[in-house]
C-alpha cells in the first residue's frame, strides 16, 4: 500500500470517528478535505509538471 493510500484511508477513518462523535457535517468536512488537498496540489502544478506526474503514473502501472 502506498503512503498516499494510507493517508487517504486515515482521513476517511478520522472522518467516520468524528461523525460518530460530533455529527455528520464535521465528518463530511474532514473527508472532503482529505480528498481536496491532493487535488488542489495537482492543480497547482504547471502543465509540464503535470505531464511528468502522469508519465510516472503510467510507468508504475506497466512495471
Amino acid at each position: 500500500m502506498t503512503p498516499q493510500t494510507k493517508i487517504a484511508i486515515g482521513g476517511v477513518v478520522v472522518g467516520l470517528v468524528l461523525g460518530a462523535i460530533f455529527g455528520w457535517w464535521i465528518a463530511a468536512l474532514v473527508v472532503l478535505g482529505a480528498i481536496a488537498v491532493p487535488v488542489v496540489g495537482y492543480l497547482m502544478l504547471d502543465p509540464s509538471q503535470r505531464r511528468r506526474v502522469r508519465a510516472q503514473g503510467r510507468k508504475r502501472l506497466g512495471s
